[in-house]
């Protein structure tokens, strides 16, 4: 029996900063201190606050170490482990008061949060089935095939209001019910591990986490609707996930949780992986299961919908990462207990990746309603460098943005689109002040023309001239007249797209022209960033009275388009200047400013 626990991340985040190194550290100086049969090192998944790896907890007495390098690992065993010594200069600050040390699930970034999907994350090893069966994994399974039919499976999904939680946020339980309606000889059941929203890792930390959460689900969903093989769609870029599948399926089909005759019921059901090559397109569902079939990841035209005509053209079931890993939860605990959390028409809880202008970058799962002032300035810990709130993207590039007049609106799938946004799979990037909303929108859009696969005019063609027209804009060389075709075009393409990414690409643009209009204007009709970031519209200059001559911003000048001399004010050679800003980090005396 182990006296003590370490458990370290092995999500992509921590492993990028050393946290393999520091297991094998860890593991060399314990069994230097002798203490190989008391202390137990283990790999798990993601904890959640990214932003202060790589983490290290350890247990019984739950001490949360942040930032852990390698060189601290010595102290760390020669005083906690081996004399019980906390070593409170590496404790995450939060936890440590003039009282002594708190609980984790105290601090302000946890105890907000309400972990169902994310709740074995960073707490078993993700490459040990046995951690997994001994928090209660493959009971609902377990459950479903010996205790109820196919029909009290998906009342249950229905009774407890699980929508989808990759985008649209379609009701799970429907979905279901709608493929078990259609009869064929064969059915299948996808996963969506796609992700592939600029600043989103939900799924992937569910996958590096929890893996063996996501098999159940989908051998769950198998027998709902009758289906006896599974695949999940994973891209190619995660391969800390995708490992840690072909471990969980193994270890799975060793267990006899899947293959034939799982539990003696003569259900069967396996799971195969599909590598995606990173094309944003394949998240859309048809498109998927087209690139699953070995072929080009193109959409295909609805209806017939997937529950009817599906992957091979046989009826499917696609959700994605975080949608499953609800599902044995709600098998387990009820339909009431699931939707006792959230808002009347959003139950549940919803994973965020937070990231942008905020102190806690990382991964948080809230109740749906929880506001989004909660979010960004109690679970996030607010906007760095006292600088102000300005915007929040859900959705990524099929969503929008979110103002400060909104700020206290709660989070969920039809407020979001009330103001212009949608849920999205889960990523928020925050904004602050020094963020211009042109600019954001024109990222948005360049990430989409480029993912656009080309098959239908509307989103080939129509998305390319709102960049286009995007691009004058924050040049300096666009008219009115080129708002209004821009505005015109977004819902052109909206309503005419074939696929979801065309739909929903003049999101970020619509979003920031219903709430930043006055930006735009200024960019069209002053020629003139507010916030300073449109390289076109940027000009620095050296106020003469305060520059001092010291010649450091002409040595730190790349152009050499700073001219003067010792104990002489300098200018700023227009002309030469590439607006890269250096001359004005680097004075001592705010002689320079940008205009």
């Amino acid at each position: 029996m182990y006296r003590s626990h370490v458990l370290v991340c092995g999500g992509t985040g921590c492993t990028s900063s050393g946290s393999p190194q520091i297991i094998e550290r860890l593991k060399d100086e314990i069994e230097k201190q002798g203490l190989t049969d008391e202390v137990a090192v283990i790999q798990t998944g993601c904890h959640g606050l990214c932003a202060l790896g790589p983490i290290m907890i350890v247990y019984p007495d739950a001490s949360f170490y942040s930032m852990v390098k390698v060189e601290d690992i010595p102290e760390i065993v020669s005083e906690h482990l081996l004399k019980g010594r906390v070593v409170t200069r590496l404790l995450y600050d939060e936890t440590v008061t003039s009282a002594g040390v708190k609980a984790l699930i105290d601090t302000d970034f946890y105890k907000k949060q309400h972990r169902v999907a994310l709740r074995n994350c960073g707490v078993i090893n993700p490459e040990v089935i046995d951690e997994y069966i001994g928090t209660g994994g493959y009971e609902a399974l377990g459950k479903v095939l010996t205790e109820m039919t196919p029909d009290d499976v998906i009342q249950i999904l229905l009774d407890s209001g699980l929508r989808g939680r990759g985008g649209g946020g379609f009701p799970t339980g429907l979905k279901w019910k709608l493929a078990k309606q259609n009869d064929a000889d064969q059915k299948y059941v996808c996963c969506n591990a796609d992700e592939g929203d600029p600043g989103a890792f939900m799924d992937r930390s569910v996958l590096e986490g929890d893996p063996h959460v996501v098999l159940e689900a989908m051998a769950i969903a198998g027998y709902a609707i009758g289906a006896n093989q599974g695949y999940i769609y994973v891209r190619a870029e995660y391969p800390i996930a995708v490992e840690r599948l072909k471990i969980a399926i193994e270890q799975a089909r060793e267990y006899n949780l899947l293959g034939k005759d799982i539990f003696g019921t003569g259900f069967d059901f396996d799971i195969d992986l599909r590598l995606g090559a990173g094309a944003f397109v394949c998240g859309e569902e048809t498109a998927l299961m087209t690139s699953i079939e070995g072929k080009r990841g193109e959409p295909r035209p609805r209806p017939p919908f997937p529950a009817q005509k599906g992957l091979f053209g046989k009826p499917t079931i696609l959700n994605n990462v975080e949608t499953y890993a609800n599902i044995p939860q709600i098998i387990l605990n009820g339909a009431d207990w699931f939707a006792s959390m959230g808002t009347e028409k959003s139950k549940g809880t919803k994973v965020f990746a937070l990231g942008g202008k905020i102190h806690n970058t990382g991964l948080v799962e809230i109740p749906m309603g929880t506001t989004l002032r909660e979010v960004i300035e109690e679970i996030g810990g607010g906007i760095p460098n006292g600088k102000k709130f300005k915007a929040a993207q859900t959705g990524g590039p099929s969503g929008g943005c979110i103002p400060a007049e909104h700020f206290d609106i709660p989070i969920d799938y039809d407020n979001l689109i009330s103001i212009g946004s949608m849920m999205g799979s889960g990523g928020l990037i925050v904004m602050d002040e020094d963020d211009c909303m042109v600019d954001i929108a024109k990222f948005f859009l360049e990430f989409t023309v480029e993912e656009s696969c080309g098959k239908c005019t509307p989103c080939r063609v129509g998305t390319r001239r709102m960049l286009e027209i995007l691009t004058k804009i924050t040049k300096g060389q666009a008219t009115m007249e080129d708002l209004d075709k821009l505005e015109e075009l977004c819902y052109y393409i909206k309503e005419n797209s074939l696929c979801g990414l065309g739909q929903t690409a003049p999101n970020p643009v619509l979003s920031t022209l219903r709430y930043f209009r006055d930006e735009y204007e200024a960019h069209i009709k002053e020629k003139r960033c507010p916030a300073g970031v449109c390289k076109a519209l940027l000009s620095y200059v050296i106020d003469r009275d305060k520059c001092r001559g010291c010649t450091l911003c002409a040595r730190n000048c790349p152009a050499g388009a700073i001219i003067g001399s010792v104990k002489n004010p300098h200018i700023i050679d227009t002309n030469k200047c590439v607006k890269c800003g250096a001359c004005m980090e680097k004075c001592k005396f705010g002689a320079i400013s940008k205009k």
